[in-house]
């Protein structure tokens, strides 16, 4: 099949990789280069380098309502979006079948951030669907689904490439249903609908009221973007590993810092303990708990 694919950041290239494999991809549409780092130069999505490597035209627009007449010139059969980053307008979707690879058991976390929202909250599974894409948020048919088991010890990083992977199989299961006129689609139980929210900065504050298992699931959620945090002082310290230390550390208050033999760094929380494993100060370097704690001075 010839197709559109829609899709930005490091989820969408893992999908695209292996979408190439097996059908022709006349162009990928990408959100426009956007500043980056403290030096504001402009940086394009990778997957604009992988496509255009390969010899598929980029289009980056910045209203798709406004580009309706240049869809109109591709020649494709269907649209294929995978966290592409922005809605799609009723007249491109009345175009062309529009599928979708969402990270999440829709209806189960419909919105920008399945994965994290999944890890936020403690979830011991996930899994992926393919759906039509509607003009809903996320509300459009389901044509396939698998779960995906989330381990204790996964995180933003180690879940969302598990999830593509196992995103683009489906995909390439739900085009071969489309090109054999075998595909089915099942309307969402939206009663069962949640959401999730766009994450703000503030919102990786570690808040050591909270306890110890939800702050280690927050640094799970984030340690990507925007990273958890807190301070020291005026320092920022941001956290990329943590776990739970059962019990309550005698005698200190919640937030208060007690450090072991230069090998364990404890935050006394709202219900067991907090134990970094790796951090970084500010302007210093991510490092493991025990080379942290030998170079800072508290």
């Amino acid at each position: 099949m010839k197709i559109l694919f829609f899709g930005t950041p490091h989820f969408a290239e893992i999908v695209f990789k292996e979408l190439v494999k097996k059908h022709e991809v006349v162009g990928v549409v990408c959100q426009e280069d956007k500043p980056a780092n403290r030096g504001k130069k402009l940086q394009s999505p990778e997957i604009k380098a992988l496509a255009e490597g390969m010899g598929i035209k980029v289009y980056q627009f910045p209203k798709l309502r406004d580009y309706i007449d240049e869809f109109k010139k591709i020649d494709c059969d269907i649209f294929v979006t995978a966290s592409y980053g922005k809605i799609l307008p009723k007249a491109l979707l009345d175009m062309k079948l529009c599928i979708n690879v969402h990270p999440s058991m829709l209806p189960k976390y419909r919105g920008a951030t399945p994965i994290q929202m999944a890890l936020l909250n403690g979830d011991k599974k996930t899994g992926v669907t393919i759906m039509k894409t509607d003009v809903g948020m996320d509300d459009g048919d389901i044509i396939l689904q698998r779960e995906v088991e989330i381990l204790d010890e996964d995180d933003y990083n180690s879940l969302m490439p598990k999830l593509a992977d196992v995103g683009a199989e489906l995909l390439l299961q739900a085009l071969e249903e489309i090109e054999n006129k075998t595909v089915k689609f099942i309307k969402q139980d939206d009663s069962k609908a949640t959401f999730t929210k766009l994450i703000q900065k503030e919102d990786a504050l570690l808040d050591f009221n909270e306890s110890a298992e939800n702050l280690v699931n927050k640094v799970r959620a984030y340690v990507e973007n925007p990273t958890a945090y807190f301070y020291l002082g005026d320092d920022r310290i941001k956290v990329y590993k943590a776990k739970v230390e059962a019990g309550d550390l005698p005698n200190v208050g919640i937030g208060d810092v007690v450090t072991v033999n230069k090998k364990m760094f404890l935050i006394k929380t709202g219900k067991d303990t907090l134990s970094i494993l790796k951090c970084q100060a500010s302007g210093g370097k991510v490092l493991d708990v025990k080379d942290f704690l030998n170079g800072y001075r508290f």
